[in-house]
């Protein structure tokens, strides 16, 4: 295979698109190797794996400016929140677009640092770092976020096959604009069928109402067994003359 170079790369933590003002991204997994040497290994170091961990690097350009319950959120109010507030939200990276069906590696992360500033003279920096608080995600784009949606549908489907017992399906979604009057929200659902016509969908998970103040950015998880094979997002809105972009990945662990 060919070498890669990160030109378009995709990030969202939360309910913030952080491409525009974003140059570096890293994920990092790791599995813990626990040591089950005993007499008779024949003098070789014997290994379990123990539990995973993921963390995330990311640094770019800084820019403040709105407060967190502005229609679109830039790096600073959405990074102290996020540092504060000592909750997991989700952290998607795109590493070449974030068009439907583009790869998405996802989890929930909790902020551990963010750093500003730097040298007279020289472009603002940020500097973040998150932990995970659930499994790494290798999935798919099932929603762009450069659609506008002003009223309720769906979007298309993405065959993530069947889930077994022991499978669960994870779904993320980042709320990253809210505008309208007459408090505007949306609800986004995780849908399956038998076949990609949806026919007769059933909704399996279900996320919070988001609005310019809460629930922007989510992580949901539907438990197997599943025999239905297509999936995808659905939502309602409420409010006047309401419009939203989102996005929204998929993947199975």
């Amino acid at each position: 295979m060919a070498g890669f170079v990160l030109r378009d790369c995709r990030l969202f933590a939360g309910p913030v698109d952080l491409t525009s003002v974003n140059n570096q991204v890293m994920l990092s997994c790791e599995l813990e190797q626990r040591p089950t040497t005993a007499f008779g290994d024949a003098g070789w170091r014997t290994l379990l794996g123990g539990l995973f961990s993921t963390g995330i690097d990311a640094a770019g350009q800084w820019e403040a400016g709105v407060d967190a319950a502005a229609a679109v959120m830039p790096v600073d109010p959405a990074s102290w929140d996020g540092l504060v507030g000592r909750q997991a939200h989700p952290w998607t990276a795109c590493p070449e677009s974030a068009d439907v069906g583009s790869l998405a590696w996802f989890t929930a992360a909790q902020r551990s640092s963010y750093k500003l500033g730097g040298e007279v003279g020289q472009v603002a920096p940020w500097e973040a770092k998150a932990a995970s608080s659930g499994p790494l995600l290798r999935g798919v784009v099932v929603h762009a976020p450069g659609v506008p949606r002003s009223t309720a549908g769906a979007g298309p489907g993405s065959n993530r096959g069947p889930l077994s017992a022991s499978q669960r399906l994870y779904a993320a979604v980042h709320v990253l604009s809210v505008t309208g009057t007459a408090s505007p929200s949306i609800t986004v659902r995780v849908e399956s069928d038998s076949d990609n016509t949806f026919a007769t969908p059933t909704t399996r998970a279900t996320f919070s109402a988001a609005s310019a103040a809460a629930g922007r950015g989510q992580l949901v998880q539907v438990a197997g067994p599943v025999t239905d094979t297509w999936w995808r997002v659905a939502w309602t809105v409420t409010g006047t003359a309401p419009e939203f972009l989102f996005l929204a990945a998929f993947g199975v662990a």
